[in-house]
């Protein structure tokens, strides 16, 4: 594992443009910590600092960081799909396996690699979030602190799950432009797909179809939090609930979405000619 790793990570490295956006989509979470500090003023009368509304509370915080920080993974993704690009046009795939490597560990070199960045990420979020928190949040129990910190173990699973997708959008069309216009055609897609099935049966059946699909599983792993936000300054409006939580099922459907984009890029790669 390690050899794969460190074989995709010099080739990564060697690129400038990779190193570029692979430092870009390390900088950005940190622009959380600036949400923290935000101060608005509000017309010249009062001024709004969000860190001091209790929303980088604990165990909130856990929740609003990973949704803000899982953003910024089109940067990432964009390297990744660069790196099945830049295999075909300098033809260093057919080198590669020329000089022993086989299919399967060319497969695994570039999923060890996205496990390997999205763990990167995954650690600094929890650091940022948990300083943040200790800096900001009223409650210090170590009780209260880890209290939903599956949303971190649900921040790396989206990672892992989209760049996987990306991955076998990469393998699938060989140019990087055509394998992020794809991500956006399945996007489309699906939310085609889900007007077909509210038509047919209704918005509340599509929902739940809705939420097998790829992306829409991979969103459903961290929810928006400003419904939440809303929840804990107007605990009067019933309305307002909803259900937020990170839930095993979620975890399996986008675990099984991305053990079939591995397997799927795989079998392309093996029927292919190069």
């Amino acid at each position: 594992m390690l050899r794969l790793l460190n074989l995709e990570l010099q080739k990564l490295l060697l690129n400038r443009t990779s190193k570029i956006l692979i430092f870009v989509s390390f900088i950005l979470p940190f622009f959380v910590i600036l949400l923290s500090s935000l101060r608005i003023n509000v017309f010249g009368f009062f001024t709004l600092e969000l860190g001091e509304l209790g929303i980088f509370n604990f165990p909130i915080i856990w929740h609003l960081t990973t949704f803000f920080a899982s953003q910024f993974k089109f940067f990432f993704a964009i390297v990744v799909v660069s790196m099945i690009g830049n295999e075909y046009s300098n033809k260093t795939i057919k080198q590669n396996l020329i000089d022993g490597l086989s299919k399967k560990e060319f497969i695994l070199s570039k999923f060890y690699t996205i496990v390997f960045f999205s763990l990167v990420s995954t650690v600094l979020i929890a650091l940022i979030s948990l300083c943040i928190g200790l800096y900001y949040s009223s409650y210090t129990e170590a009780s209260i602190i880890l209290r939903e910190t599956e949303f971190i173990a649900a921040y790396f699973l989206k990672l892992v799950g989209f760049f996987s997708l990306c991955l076998f959008l990469g393998m699938l069309v060989k140019r990087s432009a055509f394998a992020l216009a794809f991500l956006f055609i399945l996007y489309i897609l699906e939310w085609i797909l889900f007007g077909l099935i509210a038509w047919k049966f209704d918005a509340n059946s599509a929902e739940k179809i809705q939420n097998f699909f790829p992306l829409k599983a991979m969103y459903k792993l961290i929810d928006q939090p400003f419904q939440r936000i809303a929840m804990t300054k107007f605990p009067d409006k019933g309305e307002l609930a909803y259900d937020y939580a990170v839930h095993g099922h979620e975890f399996a459907i986008v675990t099984a979405w991305t053990a079939l984009f591995i397997f799927l890029s795989y079998r392309l790669l093996k029927k292919r000619d190069l």
